[in-house]
């Protein structure tokens, strides 16, 4: 059943066009990993800092609240061209455990960044405590795996 979907996904406008285009896939995809790096470094930067590792001397409720706009935008990128990404090799996708291991974590790491390490982080305390160290190494983890799958799935 899933098979005929993504068998659609990819017949779609979009899916030929990026698929029959030189250059869209590339453009895409080099847009998709700037959006990635943005990401990267709007999480790391509060994550590393619930951690205790950088940025001590600020607070965590600070560097979360300078850092959201960049993550929000992040997202938003990496959905406007994971789409289409997507739509143009949706067949491949089907068959690639990587695709699998990052669509199942992505609604994860989504949920947990922004319900429950956005409560944390907007605490004011100057130290995140054994809370906030668990939910950095968590959300590390998850988008670590979000990421690494993603690129994956270019090599499987």
């Amino acid at each position: 059943m899933l098979e005929s979907f993504f068998r659609w996904c990819e017949s779609t406008l979009i899916g030929r066009a990026i698929a029959d285009s030189v250059w869209a896939f590339p453009i895409l995809e080099a847009v998709h990993l700037l959006g990635l790096c943005m990401l990267g470094g709007a999480l790391l930067v509060v994550d590393l800092r619930l951690l205790g590792v950088g940025l001590t001397g600020q607070p965590v409720a600070r560097l979360a609240r300078y850092a959201r706009p960049w993550l929000v935008a992040s997202v938003i990128i990496m959905v406007l061209t994971g789409v289409p990404l997507f739509l143009s090799e949706a067949i491949k996708a089907y068959y690639n455990t990587s695709f699998w291991v990052k669509m199942c974590t992505l609604p994860v790491a989504l949920t947990f960044t922004f319900a429950v390490r956005e409560r944390v982080a907007r605490r004011e305390a100057d130290d995140p405590g054994v809370t906030g160290r668990i939910v950095g190494a968590v959300s590390l983890a998850l988008w670590f795996t979000v990421a690494a799958a993603g690129r994956w799935i270019g090599f499987s």
